[in-house]
């Protein structure tokens, strides 16, 4: 009977602290929910709206109708038009869109051409030279997307069509891009460093002010000559070696094991890894300032982490997001270094020419500064 009045009393001694302790009450009713909203409304694998462009040689007014008729799919978004197919894979490269439709000169003729062929008769030479009506050019690094662009291969076109179509021509030809063989791994290695470096980058500064204070540092570091700023970049510098050496592993790993080919430049991707890093770190030392004990800075982070796993466009692909799933992956640091870094390893580009991603990562480092160290100057009040 002893016993159990003492494990009661302990009990409540535990339901009391846990009652006065908001932020880890909060985080209990938070992550579940946040869980259950992101995998129930956000989270979706069948892709639609994909934002793809167009390069229409045909300039006709049956090109357009083939566009109109593609479009009501609503599988894809026709929201760019470009001159070339050249101009076109440099806009597919630089993640402008995922994927474009080539339409020949040849149209009308090709249209024409493609109707069913009598399985009693041999073809005639028409037949025989059939081709599929237009070309689809498609990021493949993205195995998902590519997947929803190839279920537009065989679209029957019985509106523009006064014959049933030829079932053994395909409707449209499917060029991927990048990674022809939809390996899966092509696409989850550079996605994987975001998440990597997303749960250790925050974790090791997310701590650094609150450990301070639990060990009883935080009244000498008040006394000495240190700056709120000089502090924070202090906490963060000697992480980003923490960080250069985790991508290091990921990405030769990936390269030796599975084959991912890192195509970039040695520079362009530093500038990625070293702005997304220092992005992460900064968070972290955002949260260490608002956390009052280890336990806290554990839960933010956690906070921080699932959403940036789901919601980034490492599992699942960003379009197939609501617009304000879309919003809220905007305001994560690694939804714009998990578009960098496949920009970077898997089609080459410069990340001069994916500005937005640069501009936010940057810009979220300076404000993420200017935040600890105001909340840090301020606890020195």
């Amino acid at each position: 009977m002893n016993s159990l009045f003492r494990i009661y009393a302990i009990f409540s001694k535990e339901l009391t602290q846990l009652r006065r302790d908001k932020m880890t009450f909060g985080m209990v009713i938070m992550i579940p929910l946040i869980q259950l909203l992101m995998f129930g409304y956000a989270i979706n694998t069948n892709v639609r709206h994909i934002p793809v462009g167009v390069v229409d040689y045909s300039q006709t007014g049956l090109s357009r109708v083939l566009i109109q008729t593609i479009s009501a799919t609503q599988v894809v978004k026709f929201t760019h038009h470009y001159v070339n197919a050249q101009q076109a894979e440099a806009a597919i490269a630089r993640a402008e869109v995922r994927a474009v439709l080539v339409i020949p000169k040849d149209v009308s003729q090709r249209l024409v051409r493609h109707r069913t062929v009598g399985l009693a008769s041999p073809p005639s030479s028409d037949e025989e030279t059939s081709r599929p009506v237009a070309q689809w050019i498609v990021d493949g690094s993205d195995t998902m997307i590519a997947a929803g662009i190839k279920s537009l291969r065989n679209m029957p076109l019985a509106e523009l069509l006064s014959k049933p179509a030829n079932r053994n021509i395909p409707t449209f030809e499917i060029a991927l891009l990048y990674n022809p063989e939809q390996r899966s791994a092509v696409n989850i290695v550079p996605g994987l460093v975001a998440v990597i470096l997303t749960m250790t980058m925050i974790m090791f500064t997310s701590g650094a002010i609150v450990r301070e204070r639990e060990r009883g540092n935080l009244e000498m570091l008040i006394t000495t000559p240190v700056r709120p700023i000089e502090l924070m970049l202090g906490k963060i510098i000697p992480y980003i070696f923490v960080g250069v050496v985790q991508v290091v592993i990921i990405l030769g790993l990936g390269n030796i094991v599975f084959n991912v080919p890192v195509n970039g430049g040695l520079w362009q991707l530093s500038g990625a890894i070293l702005l997304f890093i220092t992005a992460s770190l900064t968070l972290g030392l955002v949260l260490s300032t608002i956390a009052k004990n280890q336990l806290q800075s554990t839960q933010m982070t956690i906070f921080v982490l699932l959403p940036s796993i789901l919601l980034s466009g490492f599992v699942f692909p960003y379009e197939g997001m609501p617009e304000v799933a879309q919003y809220i992956a905007e305001a994560l640091p690694a939804t714009h270094f998990v578009r960098l870094i496949r920009g970077v390893v898997l089609r080459d580009v410069e990340i001069i020419d994916m500005t937005f991603d640069v501009y936010w990562l940057a810009l979220f480092t300076l404000a993420g500064l200017m935040v600890a160290s105001l909340r840090f100057k301020k606890n020195l009040d």
